[in-house]
């Protein structure tokens, strides 16, 4: 089978992954399995499996098709309608000026597209039980209108405890950020691409990249609740998780700033005879210290934000006063502190932007 190899394995394996959703969906929807048959974790596992393979397989066909070296002009022309939606997004520029354009509804892709975006909203609808019948419930809107009405009226008398919470709040976000700057600075290095080129190094890469991955995956309310258990329930445990959460975040941000330098300054140096170390200090990192701090204050604000949310998990700062307030319905107390948390928001959401500003 005679393919482009440079994306022909990305685009396979989208189309297969894509074929397998579809027909796991259209399964469910014709077969109607009941709940046991759906809590079989190896039965739907090897039906996702199947269509998988049967995917793959028709994907490398078309695309097979498409792509063959030995094409007369026509034979290009008629086979660009079969070209997949992984062989679409996949292919490259240089390719594409190869074959016509064809109207969206004219191509396979563009019907895999199609079709793939309806059966996913449907399905989403349905699983996430979507009703407007029940938004606009006469009785829910009653009671929301309530709920408005209460929060509208804030009861200013603990408006002392929450300026001291919200402190609280802006320093957990603080430390958490300072604390994780360092160890970000240090990994980005050792995730990046353009620095570890060694077969060795670049194995480390991969690790170093699948295990930050997996600690931003993980949120920080989800860090909030280990660290409540690890150390207590309290600001400290909440300033632990948005740590952790920024040091993963702020080494793949770092890193991609690194591998996106100019090369020019790196061959410079290393045409001196400098070493590794030597070329990142003085090759790499004036080209990325502008940029890392851009980064760096953005998430600062984005902490703030979170450290209001981690409060819920026992993290401490004015999230712990809000939980508790909603929790026994005191909602005038709440419109309280939603006016201090948005005021605190804006402000911060100002003031980052204007520095990043003016570090352009």
């Amino acid at each position: 089978m005679k393919t482009y190899n440079f994306f022909s394995i990305k685009a396979i394996f989208f189309d297969a992954i894509n074929f397998a959703v579809v027909g796991s969906i259209l399964t469910v929807a014709i077969l109607h399995p009941t709940e046991e048959q759906l809590l079989s974790l190896h039965r739907n596992a090897l039906v996702f499996l199947i269509f998988f393979i049967v995917g793959s397989g028709l994907s490398s066909i078309l695309i097979s098709c498409c792509y063959g070296k030995k094409q007369s002009e026509i034979k290009k022309i008629i086979s660009s309608r079969y070209k997949t939606l992984g062989a679409h997004l996949f292919e490259s520029p240089k390719y594409k000026l190869n074959h016509s354009t064809h109207s969206f509804f004219s191509t396979v892709w563009g019907w895999q597209l199609l079709l793939t975006l309806v059966l996913v909203f449907i399905t989403g609808a349905i699983q996430t039980h979507f009703s407007f019948g029940e938004l606009f419930d006469p009785q829910g809107l009653n009671s929301a209108s309530q709920l408005f009405r209460q929060i509208a009226s804030p009861d200013w008398s603990i408006l002392p405890i929450a300026v001291l919470k919200v402190i609280e709040t802006i320093f957990i976000a603080f430390m958490a950020t300072v604390l994780a700057i360092p160890i970000a600075f240090f990994l980005a290095f050792l995730s990046a691409k353009n620095i570890m080129k060694h077969p060795l190094a670049f194995a480390f890469y991969g690790l170093m990249r699948t295990f930050l991955n997996i600690i931003r995956s993980i949120e920080p309310i989800i860090w909030a609740i280990i660290f409540s258990v690890w150390v207590g329930i309290g600001s400290f445990s909440g300033m632990l998780a948005l740590m952790i959460h920024s040091v993963a975040s702020l080494t793949k941000q770092y890193s991609e700033i690194v591998e996106s330098v100019n090369e020019g300054p790196i061959e410079g140096i290393q045409s001196t005879g400098a070493n590794l170390i030597q070329t990142i200090w003085f090759a790499i990192v004036p080209q990325v210290v502008l940029p890392y701090i851009s980064f760096t204050i953005y998430r600062w604000d984005i902490n703030v934000r979170m450290a209001t949310i981690i409060g819920f998990a026992g993290g401490g700062g004015i999230g712990t006063l809000l939980n508790q307030y909603s929790m026994r319905a005191m909602w005038p107390q709440v419109g309280c502190l939603i006016v201090v948390i948005a005021a605190v928001v804006w402000f911060m959401d100002m003031a980052s932007a204007y520095l990043r500003e003016s570090l352009k």
